[in-house]
Formats: C-alpha cells, sequence, structure tokens
C-alpha cells in the first residue's frame, strides 16, 4: 500500500471528540463516527497552501468544488445534477434539521427508521415534530427498513420520510428494488423525503454500488433533499464541509428560508479539504476501503466465535451492529467499558441490547479492544435466572 493505515498516531491529548471522552482512563474509543487514520496527503498538502496563504475572510464555494459534485454524481451514479440544485452546509446533522423544518409543518410527522443514527430522531424532537418509527429487520444477514406494517398506524399527519443508505447502524446498501419500494411508498402516501448519504463512498462489499433515492426517476427528484459529505470517507469530519442537493426550487427555497441568520456558510479551510477530497483523494480511499475491509472480516470471524454476540457483516460504513442481547449483562455499552472499550450504546439508536463498534482504526487496536471484549466475556459472572 501506499499509504500506512496501520500508522499509530496519537491522539489522547488532542481535540478529539472521541478520545477527549476518556481522558485518563485506560479505554480504547470506538463509539463515534470519525477514523484514527492520518487525513489523505492531498487534503493536509492543500490546507496547508491555504493556510500559507494568510487570509481568512469570508469564503464561498469555489466553482471547482460544486463541478466536481455535478461530474461525481454523473460518473458514479448516471444522475444529472445541476449546479443551482447544490447548498453548501458545515455538516450534515445541520443538514438533517434543516430538511425536518423545511420539509413539515408545526402539527406534521416525520417517518423515520428505528435503529437509526440519533441525529435523525433529535431532528424531528427539535422542530417539534411527531415521530413514526419505521423498523429496521435483519433479512438474510441484512437489515432492511420495513415499511408494509405502517400503513394502518398512519393519520395523515405524515408529511416527510427519512432515509439513511448506506444504514447507519448496520451497513445496509440498498438495491434499486428496495429503493424503488421506499417511492413507491412516499408517493403514495405523499411524502417528501430526506435521504443522507453520508456513508455512499464507503462500499466494502464487492459487487455492491450506492444509488441515490434521488437518481431513481424525476418524481424521485423532485420529492427528494439529498445530503452528502467527504467528512466520513476521507475523515475530515471536524472540519464540517457538507451538502444538500434540492433539485426543487420550492424545496431549495423553504430550505434557505430555515437556514437564514442560524446556519453559517462552510468554512474555507472546509471547502478547501472537500475539494482536494472530490479531486485528488481517490487513491487513498481505494486503499483505505482494502483497509477497512480487512478490519470488517478480521473483526466479523473474531466476534462470530465470542457467546452472547452476533454481528451483522456491514456491507458498508466502518461501524459494526452487534447484537449482544443474548451476553447476559443489563448494559452492554457498560459492561465492555468497564473492560476497557468505548463503544456506542444500541440504546441511542433505539435498540437496547445492541452496540456499535467503530473498526475504523488501525488493526493492532482493534485486536486490542477485541482482546479485552474477549477476556471480559470470559471472565463475567451469569446472570441469576428469575
Amino acid at each position: 500500500m501506499a499509504f500506512n493505515f496501520d500508522e499509530s498516531i496519537d491522539r489522547r491529548h488532542s481535540d478529539s471528540y472521541k478520545w477527549q471522552k476518556y481522558d485518563g482512563q485506560d479505554v480504547i474509543p470506538l463509539w463515534v463516527a470519525d477514523t484514527d487514520f492520518r487525513s489523505p496527503p492531498c487534503i493536509i498538502d492543500a490546507l496547508q497552501s491555504r493556510v500559507a496563504h494568510g487570509v481568512f475572510g469570508y469564503g464561498i464555494p469555489p466553482k471547482e468544488l460544486a463541478a466536481l459534485v455535478v461530474e461525481r454524481m454523473r460518473e458514479r451514479y448516471q444522475w444529472h445534477v445541476e449546479p443551482e440544485w447544490l447548498v453548501f452546509l458545515p455538516g450534515l446533522v445541520s443538514g438533517l434539521n434543516l430538511a425536518a423544518r423545511a420539509l413539515t409543518q408545526p402539527g406534521d410527522s416525520i417517518i423515520i427508521p428505528s435503529p437509526i443514527y440519533p441525529p435523525f430522531r433529535s431532528a424531528a424532537r427539535n422542530a417539534g415534530r411527531e415521530e413514526r418509527l419505521a423498523p429496521m429487520r435483519l433479512q438474510k444477514g441484512r437489515w432492511l427498513l420495513d415499511l408494509t406494517g405502517l400503513p394502518g398506524t398512519l393519520d395523515g399527519t405524515e408529511k416527510m420520510l427519512m432515509l439513511c443508505n448506506p444504514h447507519n447502524p448496520g451497513g445496509t446498501v440498498y438495491r434499486q428494488d428496495e429503493l424503488e419500494q421506499q417511492l413507491d411508498f412516499a408517493r403514495r402516501h405523499d411524502l417528501w423525503v430526506c435521504s443522507d448519504e453520508i456513508h455512499c463512498d464507503l462500499l466494502l462489499e464487492p459487487g455492491v454500488r450506492h444509488i441515490p433515492f434521488a437518481s431513481l426517476n424525476k418524481d424521485a427528484e423532485q420529492r427528494t433533499i439529498t445530503l452528502l459529505s467527504p467528512s466520513k470517507s476521507f475523515n475530515i469530519a471536524g472540519l464540517g464541509a457538507s451538502l444538500a442537493i434540492i433539485p426543487n426550487p420550492r424545496l431549495r427555497m423553504s430550505f434557505a428560508a430555515q437556514r437564514s441568520g442560524i446556519v453559517p456558510s462552510v468554512d474555507v479551510l472546509a471547502l478547501v479539504a472537500a475539494t482536494a477530497a472530490w479531486r485528488d483523494g481517490q487513491p487513498w480511499l481505494t486503499e483505505q476501503l482494502e483497509y477497512l475491509r480487512g478490519n470488517r472480516d478480521w473483526l466479523a470471524a473474531r466476534v462470530g466465535a465470542l457467546p452472547g454476540l452476533h454481528m451483522t457483516v456491514p456491507e458498508a460504513t466502518y461501524l459494526a451492529w452487534i447484537d449482544a442481547s443474548e451476553l447476559g449483562v443489563d448494559h452492554p455499552q457498560r459492561f465492555f467499558e468497564r473492560a476497557g472499550v468505548g463503544l456506542s450504546a444500541g440504546a441511542d439508536f433505539g435498540a437496547p441490547g445492541f452496540i456499535r463498534l467503530n473498526f475504523g482504526c488501525p488493526r493492532a487496536l482493534l485486536m486490542q479492544a477485541v482482546e479485552r471484549m474477549e477476556r471480559a466475556i470470559a471472565r463475567r459472572e451469569p446472570v441469576p435466572q428469575a
């Protein structure tokens, strides 16, 4: 490999949100979704060049960045996107919150998959909207959104469907027919759609391809806000470079109105990083995917041998979704945290009994964490039976 993903970079004394959570404790943090890999040299070089310029006044998204997005959508997904459809944002979570406000009104409700990345549900709550939870079900080793049981529970206040593709947690990459079923549901119930596709570049399963929901047809395009970012793919989440693709001018105006005076423009350094990532970062990304695939496969084999744990092999992302409900402990996240491994609690996603493990780290660190998990399971005390 041209890039060293085995490099151990000490983040314990940096400004890392991920590592500062356990400052001064012997806990390996494998929770929040950033990686422990050094960002691509092309991004670091571009940032150093921009810093050397020495002037950091108000910036605007460069035309090159918009052109890169348009070309990326065309080349990868055969989706024709116009530059005026792009709305650049300082983070994808702000996009979720703006979409909830732009696509719904007070008294409306939002359909949200469950389990799901926590900001989906907080976006609805922040906007004062009711939630309608649609279950994710395990089918032949893949977590799939099940909308079939919802129609009988809907009351007509539902105005928006939130989607996550690839799904977080679980790592499912939806196929064409599955997306078409979701679109049919949205059409029948006259729903706007917000599709979070931030992990679309992190495909680990050979032969699987990402299909943007809005690219299905013109109807999907006109009812959808698509959220994207290079942040997860290139480990630049702390810089805050994201965007919404909004083909429908009415939705775009509503989105802009909700943003006005509240959500700031994108930092000039974030724009530089995003441009470098999508222009020059593919060789690094290709090698990172190979490394992550190795981490995933190693982890799946080790977890599969542990009593009480069941891991679904993710098709995408660097996030393992592990069922610990048979482990015999009340709080799996706390149990492993006491053993020196910091994971995300499934309860935060709407699934108590599960844990989420971030394997976007050097393999030696992953191995050390799993060894701690193995020792903790081996010495656990059985739960008394009622």
